[in-house]
């Protein structure tokens, strides 16, 4: 904010200032107050003082600048329902024509009754409050409306200035009242207040006045003032009603009528008074006036300012107003630097528009705290967020605790929201565990592997070293994870998604690149909810790129549910990327579109790998959420549990909207264990409290719309291609394995060998042989190395006695029944 008084001119002394002062009336009464305001010329004072004062006051300054004033800034729902207001004061600026004449004539006849004959100062009325001031009576002003105009741009000018001692100093000089700091603002505001008034017409500068005076405790200007105690447009005021409201600003805190009704009833009778005696109402309007109690006429509407309050009008939406709060305050989008954004939310009279829809916010609010009751007494917490596939809007985001600036873990009121990063708001964020699946089967297709390609999932020891990383494999470590599904054995990728089953993803890990995978999880707006502050992760400090580390398959990064809900509704979309958005417009004061930060929608992926994720997940219900069911709908998604059951999660989508749910303790590192919400008993899986909120939600939320179903997937990417499978009969178990591997195909030793004119140990058979897709699981049969003895049924038996013996016949051989011969 520049600078309102373009020249401060000098600082005077008390006997400067009086001998200013007398100057300033004798020659405004002589040559008129147009004349003293641009110049005092010399005049016979005692001790020699007229060339100093003259010099003083001519070097005071003649031009206000006059910036736009504070205003509050709202944000509204999607469908335009007021969810919250932000201001330092609460003042919304309107024209003279939206002021109802009855208030104009109240202001007035209260504040300046000849407003619309002097030129800006009355220096009459200057010198009697001098005079009364200096002999201890009773303080008495003498300020003009356009004084107290100036007074107040002066004011706020100091307010916009930094914390520290040169705002102290400009509100010390801006307020000064006694002394002859005092008289010298006296004088700026006269000088300043002339100027004006060659500036400006009279209708005007009363308009300028009425919008920038304060009514009240945090209450700025006539339309707010109206609104606040009356609930009702400043245009509509009753003569009684504008009387209450000009009788406050002498001083808004002594006479605001909410907080101090009698006193302020006193005050409005002699505004009323003084209003009768200028004839801007009858006698009988006075008489009946002052007979009226205050109480009757006051309509107070609560100041409703910051996003406590957005709760109470959309169920649950404190938080999401919060993270609206936040968006504007970090991104450079709304200023360059963070205080101008700050005080552009508060001061900027913004229209803030955002992606929120209040029906299905409602549903979010209410299925979150069904799932986990925000009472509940395991304090277990559960936090639910919505993004539209192929547009980035936030639709929905809540949790099971009330919104509050300020924390109560009794009372579970909550300022952190579960659902973001950080820097918006959150908390650290949650491992996803299982969910995080999805991003090594997307690197795995697109490595030309498919669903059916056979995997172990065997729980069995690993080594870091299987795993490769930006084309380095690991060190030589030691990995022993462990299934937290049922599973084992060799599995088709397809199967092993559905169970979710680790051991069968870290084997599909060693045959891809850790940094492909990331890479992958990072296009589709993966990142780690806080940045990270170790390098053991593979990432340098700082980074919030997800981990390397080869655990990182099983989700052991810390996200937010905002982010898991974004990234899936990549999918949803058919491989569009959108940057999660929760502002769609805003507008200023003046209704100019502000810009706002992008949703950026990309395409990410081939529709091909999507659909065929799509397709894969949605056998979810058939796999660890069999116990959730299906919804009404088609749709997919992917349970996780972490390690030691201390995160769950749903994440799940269709076409229309993708949602994550979490579940866990919000601030510390426990298992989640039941009995929680009476029922729920044992290690909690993400089937069993975060999946049944996902269905309940979702299943509101498209009830009555048409919900479309997943394209179809690629079928090669589903069954796989079929290759040859290279015979390896007679060679070693080791030349056969490596043959088979470096084919594609996963080797396995039947446990027994078979007897074999083949040498010990060499393959006697393959089971299957032809063709398989990659990954097929061929079974070799080995050679003990032992000829297999005679066949019984090939041994010709010796020939008996007597019996005849044809050439090439053994013994008996060639003979006919008894009685005949041979032919």
């Amino acid at each position: 904010m520049p600078n309102p008084a373009r020249s401060r001119g000098r600082q005077v002394n008390a006997f400067q200032a009086l001998a200013l002062l007398l100057s300033f009336v004798l020659v405004a009464g002589i040559g008129g107050v147009l004349a003293a305001g641009l110049a005092l010329p010399g005049v016979a004072l005692a001790n020699g003082a007229t060339d100093v004062t003259a010099q003083a006051f001519n070097g005071l300054p003649t031009e206000l600048d006059q910036p736009g004033l504070p205003e509050k800034s709202n944000i509204l729902a999607s469908d335009g329902t007021l969810l919250a207001t932000f201001y330092d004061q609460n003042r919304v600026v309107v024209p003279l024509a939206d002021i109802s004449p009855l208030l104009q004539h109240a202001v007035i006849a209260t504040e300046d009754k000849r407003f619309y004959e002097h030129a800006g100062v009355d220096p009459a009325g200057m010198l009697r409050a001098f005079i009364r001031n200096q002999s201890g009576g009773a303080q008495q002003g003498a300020s003009t409306l356009t004084q107290q105009y100036v007074k107040n741009v002066l004011i706020e000018a100091a307010l916009a200035k930094d914390e520290g001692p040169a705002r102290q100093a400009a509100l010390e000089e801006a307020r000064g009242t006694t002394g002859s700091e005092g008289i010298a603002r006296k004088l700026r505001e006269a000088k300043l207040a002339i100027t004006l008034e060659k500036q400006f017409t009279k209708d005007q500068i009363l308009e300028k006045y009425l919008n920038i005076a304060q009514f009240g405790i945090k209450v700025y200007g006539a339309e707010s003032a109206a609104q606040y105690y009356f609930s009702k447009p400043a245009k509509d005021l009753t003569y009684l009603e504008a009387a209450t409201i000009a009788g406050v600003t002498q001083s808004p805190t002594k006479w605001d009528p909410v907080k101090n009704p009698a006193a302020s009833e006193r005050r409005r009778n002699i505004v009323l008074k003084l209003m009768d005696e200028q004839h801007y109402i009858t006698d009988a309007e006075y008489t009946t006036g002052i007979a009226t109690p205050l109480a009757s006429t006051l309509k107070p509407q609560e100041l409703k300012q910051g996003c406590a309050v957005a709760s109470t009008v959309v169920a649950g939406s404190g938080y999401f107003c919060d993270y609206v709060t936040k968006v504007i305050v970090n991104d450079p989008t709304f200023g360059k630097t963070k205080a101008e954004r700050q005080a552009r939310l508060y001061k900027g009279g913004l229209t803030i528009t955002t992606t929120l829809d209040p029906k299905l916010q409602a549903e979010a609010d209410t299925e979150v705290k069904a799932g986990i009751p925000v009472h509940d007494p395991s304090g277990v917490a559960s936090a639910i967020v919505t993004v539209q596939p192929g547009t980035g809007k936030i639709i929905a985001m809540a949790q099971n605790r009330d919104y509050a600036p300020v924390g109560d873990a009794a009372a579970r009121t909550e300022p952190v929201n579960f659902n973001t990063d950080s820097d918006y708001g959150g908390s650290g964020g949650f491992a996803p565990g299982s969910t995080f699946k999805p991003f090594t089967l997307l690197e795995w297709l697109k490595q030309g592997h498919s669903l059916a390609d056979q995997v172990n999932g065997s729980v069995r020891p690993l080594n870091t070293n299987m795993f490769t990383t930006c084309g380095v494999k690991g060190i030589n470590s030691s990995y022993t994870p462990g299934n937290a599904e049922p599973g084992s054995g060799m599995m088709s990728v397809l199967d092993a998604t559905k169970n979710s089953v680790n051991l069968a993803y870290l084997t599909m890990g060693t045959q891809l690149d850790m940094c492909n995978i990331m890479q992958g999880a990072i296009d589709l707006g993966m990142h780690t909810a806080s940045p990270w502050t170790t390098t053991q992760t593979g990432r340098p400090l700082g980074s919030t790129d997800p981990g390397l580390n080869p655990s990182n398959i099983i989700g052991t990064d810390s996200v937010a549910p905002l982010s898991m809900a974004a990234s899936f509704a990549a999918f949803a979309s058919g491989g569009t990327y959108c940057t999660p958005i929760a502002i769609v417009s805003v507008v200023d004061t003046d209704g100019k579109q502000l810009a706002v930060p992008p949703a950026n929608c990309q395409a990410k992926l081939d529709p091909k790998y999507a659909n065929t994720i799509n397709y894969a997940l949605s056998n979810v219900w058939k796999g660890t959420a069999k116990s959730v069911g299906a919804p009404p709908f088609p749709a997919a998604g992917k349970t996780g549990t972490t390690s030691r059951n201390q995160d769950t999660w749903f994440v799940g989508y269709t076409p229309l909207l993708s949602t994550a749910v979490w579940v866990g303790y919000s601030n510390q590192t426990k298992q989640v264990i039941g009995p929680i919400n009476g029922s729920a008993r044992g290690p909690i899986f993400g089937a069993t409290i975060a999946g049944p909120t996902w269905k309940r939600f979702m299943v509101e939320a498209l009830n009555g719309v048409a919900n479309p179903g997943f394209a179809a997937p690629d079928q090669k990417l589903v069954v796989g291609e079929k290759i040859p499978i290279p015979s390896v009969i007679g060679r070693s178990e080791a030349d056969a394995k490596k043959i088979l591997t470096t084919a594609g195909f996963t080797p396995a030793t039947a446990p027994a060998q078979v007897p074999s004119t083949l040498p010990a140990g060499s393959v006697v058979s393959q089971d299957p042989s032809g063709s398989a897709t990659r990954g097929t699981r061929v079974t070799l049969t080995l050679s003990n190395g032992q000829a297999p003895p005679p066949d019984p049924s090939t041994v010709v038996p010796a020939p008996g006695p007597g019996q005849g013996q044809g050439p090439g016949q053994g013994p008996g051989q060639g003979q006919g029944p008894p009685g005949k011969k041979n032919p």
